[in-house]
Order: structure tokens, then sequence, then C-alpha cells
């Protein structure tokens, strides 16, 4: 165990990250080339081993967080490393990326300030890394029965490598050219240096997952057209769904949430308006080292960013890195408190206000916050040529968000990203059409609580991630993927050793009582 009196006598301590000029001179991860450790020990041994481990609540993984900071404590990484591990198949991504309701639900938030959970979970992902620890895990007996995941994000790759470890032949379908999905091509390098991801990629090719890039599932075969295997072997690129169903035993949709929501006000059709995505993929391209110069960038224009969540903190840090002559980001909720309300009672995950690092490097460049709350955009405004260069918005008023009477104003924009979120699955593509997919009331595919797909035509077909949940965190994509790979093994085999940590209409804890082991 940790310190009994650990969290007594040691105050919380986040791990610092690099100074904003630094960073925001390169495009490293905003941690990178620190010394995490001894502090990261000290601090896992704040500790306070309750006995009932609510942060537990919080994961939808279920992650044994008080057992690893017991070993992250006492310096045994390879013991941590492997805790770490039995319920997370890609701890270094949640160590970056993961919110950490973990932490909003840790026993010491009641009085005082939480483990520093995410800052632990990445240092032990890292450490055991650096250390060799993370070997391929190949399947001891073939089950010889073929499961085909279409889409590479998380809850894909998730599903995938549970799979494979389980016997199955698995191939992954991906349409992009690269795996990874929103890992690959939404996440910016500074969030997340690719070599991780690349890394598992490869570790999940040892082990016997195939992966197809290119493959756009659910459009007719397109003889013209060509994807590239693991093998560089050259095929038809697109096939019908219902012919990839009919070559493999079971299948699963992990397509995402893709369907971007729209800004439907007057000049909508300007020259200078982008969706986040297409910003952000342009971008990480730059990366990869496909273009030298982004078609859509931020270089000497005024900024403005519509919509308050983290793929709009993405395109600030994004454009700041660009060189923006300045970046602003609206959000239509009212700005939050500082501390949790009553109606967000502990141990649920509270809408306070946070500080992202992209908001930290704004601030530190500008000397403010770079957001407005309250606001919403009411038609754009352009130039002779056709391009925008100016927003008007208006405040709003919290509950109906209707505007205000005298509050319009008027902001420079040279390039304006929309970052509104996603309302499920996209509709373009004949995927649930070939796979006789039904549709939730929210919009996403629909399916039972084992994940299994609803509709006529998809016997064997199972949905996963935020094709079925609607946009969400990356932990739950996991969780999901996890999950999923539970019931297609026991679909496959009539029995199933693979942990299922949620089901596939679990929710997250909140005020209402509702947790995801469903209602009290």
């Amino acid at each position: 165990m940790t310190d009994p009196f650990g969290f007594l006598r040691i105050p919380r301590e986040p791990v610092p990250a690099r100074p904003v000029e630094e960073r925001l001179g390169d495009w490293r991860e905003v941690h990178a080339g620190q010394a995490l450790l001894p502090l990261v020990s000290r601090q896992a041994d704040r500790c306070m081993d309750c006995g009932i481990p609510f942060c537990h609540t919080g994961c939808p993984l279920g992650n044994l967080i008080p057992e690893w900071n017991a070993y992250a404590a006492r310096g045994d990484w390879r013991a941590a490393y492997e805790r770490l591990h039995a319920t997370n198949n890609f701890p270094e991504v949640t160590g970056r990326l993961c919110p950490a309701p973990c932490e909003d639900a840790c026993v010491l938030t009641i009085n005082a300030d939480p483990v520093t959970i995410k800052n632990v979970e990445q240092t032990i992902a890292d450490e055991g890394l650096r250390r060799g620890y993370m070997g391929p895990r190949p399947p001891e007996r073939h089950s010889g029965k073929t499961v085909a995941v279409v889409g590479s994000g998380p809850a894909g790759l998730a599903a995938a490598q549970q799979l494979t470890r389980a016997g199955h032949a698995v191939t992954v379908h991906e349409r992009a050219d690269r795996i990874g999905g929103l890992l690959r091509y939404g996440i910016p390098e500074f969030k997340m240096e690719k070599t991780h991801l690349d890394r598992r990629i490869e570790q999940m090719r040892a082990e016997g997952t195939v992966f197809v890039t290119g493959h756009d599932v659910g459009t007719a075969a397109d003889a013209d057209a060509h994807a590239h295997s693991d093998a560089h072997a050259h095929a038809h690129a697109e096939v019908d769904a219902v012919e990839l169903r009919g070559r493999c035993d079971a299948l699963v949709v992990a397509t995402g949430a893709g369907e971007r929501r729209e800004l439907p006000v007057p000049g909508r059709e300007l020259h200078g308006i982008h969706q986040a995505m297409d910003y952000l993929t342009c971008a990480n391209r730059i990366q990869e080292g496909d273009l030298v110069d982004s078609p859509v960038t931020a270089e000497g224009r005024h900024v403005v960013i519509v919509g308050g969540g983290d793929t709009g903190s993405d395109c600030m840090g994004t454009a700041l890195r660009q060189g923006a002559v300045s970046v602003v980001q609206l959000d239509i909720n009212p700005e939050p408190g500082p501390g949790r309300t009553e109606a967000e009672p502990w141990p649920v995950y509270p809408k306070t206000y946070r500080i992202s690092h992209a908001h930290d490097e704004a601030r530190g460049r500008e000397g403010r916050d770079p957001r407005l709350f309250a606001c919403a955009t009411l038609r754009f405004e352009g130039d002779a040529s056709g391009r925008v260069r100016a927003l008007h918005l208006t405040a709003v008023e919290p509950v109906g968000r209707s505007p205000l009477a005298g509050s319009e104003r008027v902001l420079p924009a040279g390039l304006v990203l929309l970052a509104l979120g996603f309302s499920g699955p996209e509709r373009a593509g004949g995927l649930r059409e070939q796979l006789g997919l039904e549709l939730d009331e929210r919009g996403n595919f629909a399916r039972d609580a084992g994940f299994a797909a609803r509709g006529g035509r998809a016997p064997g077909v199972f949905v996963a991630g935020d094709a079925g949940r609607g946009q969400s965190l990356v932990v739950w994509a996991i969780a999901e993927g996890r999950a999923a790979a539970a019931a297609v093994d026991r679909y496959l085999t009539g029995s199933t050793c693979l942990p299922a940590p949620v089901a596939a209409h679990d929710m997250p804890m909140s005020a209402l009582g509702r947790m995801r082991y469903g209602d009290f």
C-alpha cells in the first residue's frame, strides 16, 4: 500500500508543462523531454488506500488505480505496468488525452486536492516503454474464426487487439491512408506525438492483427481504387459491406461519430470558414510529412473558433503554432464557476472552469483568457473577394440561449473554424443501408446491451465506440472496444474470458444517480 499519511503531508503537485514560449516554437508534446521522476512517485504516494475506490467508478475502464499507484510509489514499474494494462490497452493514449474523470471521483476531492492520477498513468506507460516492457502478446492458439473491424480509432483498435489475443484472425479496415482514426488526424502532435500510436500498431501487427488502409467499407466496389495492406499488395479499395460480412464470421462497426454539426447563418459560404476537423487533418498531415504547407493555415490571420470544447482547444493550439495574429474561442455556454454546484456533487465529473494547455498558451501570449462565454454567431461578413473578414456575434441568455438585445459586437476574422461537435455516425455512404443498421433516437447506430447491431440484415454485426454511443471520451471508446470484443468472442465461441467493463447503454455518473451500472 501507499504511505497511509501521504495525503496529509504531501501537497498535490501536477507535472508542470514546458514554458509557453518554448512549446509554441515547436510541435512536441507540452511535457516532452521532462524528467517525471521522482515527482510522480511522490504524488502516487498521496493515494490514501480509501477502501472504496470511487476512482474506479469515475473511469469506465475500471482502472485499478490504487494498485498501480502503490507500485509507482515504490518504484516497481513492471508491476505497475502490468496492473495498468490489465484494464487498459492504450494507457499512453488515455494518460495524455483523457480529461481524467477519475480524479474528480477521487475520495480526496471531497475536501482536498485529488491524486494526480493522469500524470501517474502516463508515467507508468512511458516508463514501461523505456524499460522494454511493451512486447507483443500473440495468442497461444487460434480459433479459426475471422473478424473484420471497420474503423481504426481507439474503439476499433481496442476491439481488434482483444480479439486477436483471444485467438481470432482480425483484419482492421480503415478508409484513410494511415491507421489511427481521430488519434492520427484529429489529435494535434503537441497533445500526443504519433510515435506512441505507431508503437502500438507495430505491437498489434506482431500479435497478428492485419491492417488495411484506403478501404472505404460501405461504398460499391471500384476497379480503379486500390488499398495497401500490410503485405503492400494491391486490391480493390472499396467493397460492399455485405460482401465483407460474408467473408468473415463477425464484423465490428467502429467508424466513430463523424457527422459534423453545421452553423447555418448568413455568410457561411464565404471562403476562409472551415470545419475544425479539416483544419486539424491538414496540420497533422504536415507533421506526417505529406504536406510542406497547409492549404488551410492561421498564419498572419485573426482566427475565431466557434465551439467551446476540446476540438476547439486543439484548433487554438494549432493556430498559435502556425503564427495567428489573434485567436478567440466562442462558447455558447455560460462561464463555469471554479467549484462544484449543488447539482454536481462528488463524485460526478463537474462542469467547472478549466484551462487547457492551449488556453494557457494563448493567455501567456496575449495576457487573457482567449474564450468568450455565453455568446452565439449571428452572421459572417466578407470582403470584395468573397473571403470572410468579420464575425458578428451576440450575447445569449444562459438557459434558452436567446440573443440579448443590444449586445451585438464584431470580431475581425480571417479564418473561422467550426468546432461544434458531431451528431452521430456519418450519414453518407452505404454502410448503414447495406448492413440494414437501424438508428436510435439520437441518430447513432442502434444496438442491444451486448453491442449487437439492431437490423434485420445484420446478424453477427456489432457496434462499438462513438458510432453507437455518440461523441464521447477516448476512455469510453477503449472501454467499449474491450466490451464489444467480449461480446464478439462469446458470439463466436459460446463463452468468453475477455473483460467487459461497460454495457452498450451504460452512462457516466450523474447527479441524478444514473451510473455506468444503471439506475439505482
